[in-house]
């Protein structure tokens, strides 16, 4: 091999070996495979239609899904909850299951740290290995990383959503509606994350969930503290036999209230935000154009 090390060589594979799995891993929704003309007229060749599909879905695929499960396995039960609870955060529980996330976790820990060992000269000093663990630890804690990211904008964009969709619901059920019917109508009229998540709960009410499960079940799926109040505002008025409508009315004047408070406190952050901004960019450069030319004409006079 030309004087290279064995070691290296093996690292080099292990890291090519793991490229598919972490492509199968991070890819969220798979392609859609094409309908074989011999399925749809009811003569299936099963060896043609497994010959059709590409290496990745025939090799790749099985064996990242048999490690997803093999981690799954044995992993802490307390560890898979919390990344289950990150992947609900974000948005995407079909796209991303548990299998998947521990999968590309367990790849990107091992090509971190084979990196990092690759990068420090392929030794076995202690600061090297110290440096090899830091990068499998954090390679293997980036998946964490972007679930929590995703998860928070998503709680903000619901936040933000919240007041105006309160307010459509308000109108709806003040104008005759049912509390479903109004809830179905802003779920199809509106857009984003928290109508996803009001369509999910009229799916689940549909089949069968009582709508109080069914809340519940959308505040543990966002996380929203408002959203949260809202609900349990919505319970203790179907528990106590409360108009549906005055509750909703007092609960969008809540949220604008809270909605101008957040706006007036972030107007207040603005004067410390740009405090640094301004002493070590805007400052010196002010003083570089005000007071250059007179310390270039003062040193030509003493010197």
């Amino acid at each position: 091999m030309l004087g290279v090390p064995l070691y290296v060589v093996a690292a080099a594979g292990m890291v090519a070996a793991s490229l598919p799995i972490l492509a199968w891993s991070a890819g969220g929704v798979r392609r859609r495979k094409v309908v074989p003309s011999e399925v749809v007229s009811g003569s299936i060749d099963e060896r043609q239609v497994y010959l059709r599909e590409g290496p990745l879905d025939r090799i790749i695929v099985p064996i990242a899904r048999s490690l997803g499960c093999k981690v799954h396995r044995i992993t802490p039960m307390g560890w898979i909850e919390s990344l289950d609870r990150r992947v609900r955060l974000a948005g995407s529980p079909d796209a991303w299951p548990v299998e998947r996330a521990l999968a590309l976790k367990l790849t990107l820990g091992i090509a971190g740290a084979l990196g990092a060992w690759a990068w420090t000269g392929n030794g076995f000093k202690p600061s090297e290995l110290g440096l090899t663990a830091l990068g499998g630890l954090f390679g293997y804690l980036l998946v964490d990383l972007i679930l929590y990211s995703r998860g928070s904008e998503r709680q903000k964009q619901i936040l933000k959503e919240l007041p105006d969709t309160l307010d459509q619901l308000t109108i709806s059920v003040e104008a005759g509606l049912g509390f479903d019917a109004a809830l179905q109508r802003v779920a199809s009229t509106g857009s984003g994350p928290l109508a996803e998540e009001l369509t999910r709960v009229l799916a689940e009410v549909k089949v069968g969930v009582p709508r109080t499960e069914a809340l519940k079940h959308l505040t543990d799926r966002t996380d929203v503290y408002e959203l949260r109040h809202f609900v349990l505002a919505l319970q203790q008025a179907e528990q106590f036999g409360l108009p549906i409508a005055r509750v909703l009315r007092i609960q969008s004047g809540d949220l604008r209230i809270k909605r101008r408070q957040r706006a007036e406190e972030e107007a207040m952050k603005i004067p410390v935000k740009i405090v640094f901004p301004l002493v070590f960019c805007i400052f010196p450069a002010l003083f570089v154009v005000l007071l250059g030319p007179a310390m270039i004409r003062v040193a030509r006079v003493l010197l």
